[in-house]
């Protein structure tokens, strides 16, 4: 690595074989004058025009999948660069397979080293395979470049700022691996109050009334009767489900928390979740947990919309073990900005006297709850008449 000493070495040892008379010492020293600017110009050049990309075949998969990552870095100059070197910022959740991730300083965070010697227009290619065993809402990069001179004396850094996001869903699953029943996991609870007429179930006609909308007058039946006919429907049916998710997993948060657990618990609610997107039902979310890097609560109201349940399963892939508030805290907070009509749905690996007190009092005021339990050692109590009370455990050998 250069250092300003080196310019004064180069003075001084042409000034002592002009003294002693040493053609050798002349000469080593003024090639050393020379090399010097050349380096440092070669290196002021060396990142000029200089791209890295990375791409990634997927950006949402699930635990266990695979992506591929194909990564480029291309010198589109006459100039060669007789090294460079990338050091891609890295989550150590998701090193790739075959390829150690140099330490960084950053927590739970490496490098994906990467070095090559390029000539002019000329580019270098990397293939990686990144098996996704963790769920988590991840950040690839930034990048730090560094070239420098053929003679090792220079150096130059640039960090290209793109960062890529790769979401890993939490695994799901159907509900008979969680030993829950496969046609309908929360019993009889589903909404039974008609929002509005809908116009896809004609159940039949009627005489007309003052009240109808124009709309639905029949007028082929209004022909053949001589009198207006309108057409009846039978009515929408709200089906609503709000997932209370709890992350914690010990009654007191100081306890720390159960990594397992955690995910288990996750992994339920992202297969309640799409079961109730498979039959039509508007599914919401609202967890006691934080976005990454966040003091914010996850909510998400309920909705039908086609890709309803992709924002909900990024939330669940994002969400961390930090204790917001108290679950019980935080259902009766939002149970009053909720339907009426909607089941509340409690998703917790414990179950604590304040989850069920908040509970019953709910149930008391009217509202339709469920309670999924993740919890071993806690036996369902006489005193929950009117709320489905469900035991979940795993099946499968791989949560």
């Amino acid at each position: 690595m250069f250092n300003p000493s080196w310019i004064h070495f180069a003075i001084l040892l042409m000034t002592f074989g002009v003294i002693v008379r040493s053609n050798d010492l002349i000469i080593l020293s003024a090639l050393l004058l020379v090399i010097i600017p050349v380096a440092w110009a070669w290196q002021r050049v060396a990142l000029w025009r200089v791209s890295y990309a990375r791409v990634l075949n997927e950006q949402r998969v699930f635990v266990g999948e695979t992506v591929d990552l194909s990564t480029r870095v291309s010198n589109r100059k006459l100039l060669p660069l007789a090294w460079i070197t990338i050091d891609d910022q890295f989550p150590l959740a998701l090193a790739p397979r075959d390829k150690t991730l140099a330490p960084s300083h950053i927590p739970l965070t490496g490098f994906l080293n990467q070095r090559a010697a390029l000539s002019a227009f000329e580019r270098a290619r990397w293939q990686y395979k990144i098996v996704c065993d963790q769920r988590g809402y991840y950040s690839i990069g930034p990048a730090r470049l560094r070239a420098g001179d053929v003679f090792g004396l220079f150096e130059r850094e640039w960090i290209s700022p793109r960062v890529d996001k790769l979401i890993v869903y939490p695994r799901v699953l159907p509900m008979h691996a969680w030993g829950l029943p496969p046609k309908d996991p929360l019993g009889d609870v589903k909404s039974r109050v008609p929002i509005f007429d809908d116009a896809t179930r004609p159940r039949g006609i009627r005489d007309y009334r003052p009240d109808d909308a124009p709309k639905h007058i029949h007028w082929r039946a209004t022909a053949r009767r001589g009198q207006l006919q309108v057409k009846v429907y039978d009515p929408t049916i709200a089906y609503q489900w709000v997932l209370f998710v709890n992350v914690a997993t010990f009654a007191q948060t100081w306890q720390g928390t159960d990594p397992e657990l955690l995910e288990r618990v996750i992994s339920l609610a992202a297969s309640i979740a799409n079961f109730g997107a498979e039959n039509k039902y508007a599914v919401g979310l609202v967890a006691n947990g934080t976005w990454p890097d966040s003091d914010q609560r996850l909510k998400i109201l309920p909705s039908r919309d086609p890709n309803h349940l992709r924002h909900i399963l990024e939330a669940l892939s994002a969400i961390t073990s930090f204790v917001v508030t108290p679950i019980e805290t935080l259902l009766r907070n939002e149970t009053s900005a909720l339907a009426w009509g909607a089941t509340l749905v409690m998703i917790t690996g414990i179950v604590t006297d304040e989850i069920l007190a908040e509970m019953i009092r709910l149930r008391r005021a009217g509202r339709r709850l469920a309670l999924i339990s993740l919890d071993e050692t806690w036996e369902p109590r006489d005193d929950l008449n009117g709320i489905i009370v469900r035991q979940a455990i795993t099946k499968d050998s791989t949560l």
